[in-house]
């Protein structure tokens, strides 16, 4: 598969998650005026993000099936490991705390991201943060990371694990902002610890619990 159809179907998996995204968006619109419209909009995303995630599952472990250069599976939940995983967390709290000084001393504008989903979340309570909390991180991380570095950075060389995972965080970052500005280093920067930590543990359901933290943080 030459780089312009992996890139054909990478993108194809971003247009299919944002789809999803815009099915709970519309939910959350219903909520207060149509909550019979919501009820059946929330069971039209469900169904659709079952879906979606046992295609992108697949399609992940598929890949791996077929190559794995960089010998990802499942690392063993040592104590060592849970440690490691608990240093990335501080670090990803770190730049959180430091996004929000920056913010409280006007230095950086809130992120128009974060505004929005917070009114969502205002909107309609349980379904907004069961989406980001709960499934938003699984699919993330297996597109933006696991699909994306194994189509794209299949080597194993170290220069192109590091150029893999600064393009990959830096893509994070402008899915989530959309502009080059402050704001996204910020957001790519969480996206670097993700990528890092996929490259180190070498296990996706890593960065899904380091992820599912860092959102559940965030909004909670």
């Amino acid at each position: 598969m030459n780089w312009l159809l992996r890139a054909i179907w990478w993108i194809g998996f971003i247009v299919i998650y944002l789809f999803d995204t815009s099915i709970i968006s519309l939910a959350t619109s219903q909520a207060k005026q149509q909550p019979l419209l919501a009820n059946r909009s929330i069971g039209i995303m469900l169904i659709y993000s079952a879906l979606l995630l046992a295609f992108i599952s697949w399609r992940y472990h598929r890949q791996l099936a077929m190559q794995n250069p960089k010998h990802l599976g499942r690392t063993p939940a040592t104590i060592e490991h849970i440690l490691q995983l608990v240093g990335l967390f501080v670090l990803m709290l770190v730049i959180q705390f430091s996004w929000s000084f920056l913010i409280s001393q006007h230095i950086l504008a809130t992120p128009a991201n974060q505004t929005a989903l917070n009114q969502q979340v205002l909107q309609l309570p349980f379904w907004n943060l069961a989406y980001s909390i709960c499934f938003a991180p699984v699919i993330e991380e297996l597109i933006f990371r696991g699909i994306f570095l194994n189509y794209f950075f299949r080597s194993n060389k170290r220069w192109v694990n590091f150029l893999g995972v600064f393009v990959s965080g830096l893509i994070f970052g402008m899915m989530h902002v959309g502009s080059f500005s402050p704001t996204l280093l910020m957001y790519s920067a969480l996206g670097w610890v993700l990528g890092f930590t996929y490259l180190h543990f070498r296990d996706i359901r890593y960065n899904i619990a380091l992820h599912f933290m860092n959102n559940a943080l965030s909004l909670l």
